[in-house]
């Protein structure tokens, strides 16, 4: 999964630079009032909402939207729209599955924003329980490697009590079942770790593997997808080469 976890690091730069930001303000006010309104207003309470929000700090957001997020969530803002949280099962082109989450007020527009960009990319939305087989959900958590060896590395991850460590020489990433997340996160926390990433992710049991220009057309519509205000984050079977991101980075 190291080609999907250099996907991530190059999708938050291009979104950090360029006229996203807007979208990126969003997805990320939607996800934080979505955590307050499922597990309460405290960050230092609901780790969901802790996570949500230090992303959004990441991205640079406003504090007052933040705040105004928040208080959409506990019902405290008389405008709150109602909002719910759906996962969605769907192909992209060559039999690739996807689970696309999405945080929406309006099931119906959420369905055609995703309808359109599967079916022009070769694509369509899948029944319940079509795809989810073929992935299991486990806590996942990427940082920078900030100049520490493969050993450091290692060390860290034993002292998070993580399961798995992937390590690239620029970005650690870490891997530990699904019920430990808030354990993990709150030890990385205790240890002063920032991560760049932190949430539940579903990983495919066996990754596909397709060309070099098929694996770009679906990253396209699997971009195309992470952009549409409803969705928060897209995870698919793609296994996605060096090759492939170069091509899509320099796109």
């Amino acid at each position: 999964m190291s080609g999907h976890s250099k996907w991530s690091t190059i999708k938050r730069k291009k979104g950090a630079n360029d006229a996203k930001r807007s979208a990126i303000f969003t997805q990320l006010a939607k996800a934080i009032s979505i955590a307050a309104r499922e597990g309460g207003g405290d960050p230092e309470m609901n780790i969901s909402l802790r996570l949500a929000v230090d992303k959004a700090k990441a991205a640079n957001m406003p504090k007052d939207n933040i705040e105004r997020a928040i208080k959409r969530g506990t019902g405290e803002d008389k405008d709150a729209a109602d909002l719910e949280r759906i996962v969605y099962e769907a192909y992209a082109s060559h039999g690739v599955a996807l689970i696309i989450e999405t945080v929406t007020d309006n099931r119906n527009r959420t369905v055609a924003d995703m309808r359109r960009v599967l079916t022009r990319g070769g694509g369509s939305l899948g029944e319940t329980g079509s795809v989810a087989w073929q992935f299991t959900q486990r806590a996942y958590f990427s940082l920078p490697a900030n100049g520490r060896s493969e050993d450091e590395a290692y060390e860290l991850a034993i002292e998070a009590g993580v399961e798995d460590v992937f390590y690239d020489g620029e970005n650690i990433d870490l891997f530990g079942e699904a019920t430990d997340f808030k354990q993990i996160s709150d030890q990385l926390r205790a240890m002063g770790v920032k991560t760049d990433d932190a949430e539940l992710r579903m990983f495919p049991n066996q990754e596909m593997d397709l060309s070099t220009e098929k694996t770009v057309q679906v990253m396209k519509v699997i971009e195309e997808l992470e952009e549409l205000d409803d969705v928060q984050k897209v995870d698919s079977n793609l296994a996605i080469t060096d090759d492939a991101l170069a091509l899509l980075e320099a796109a």
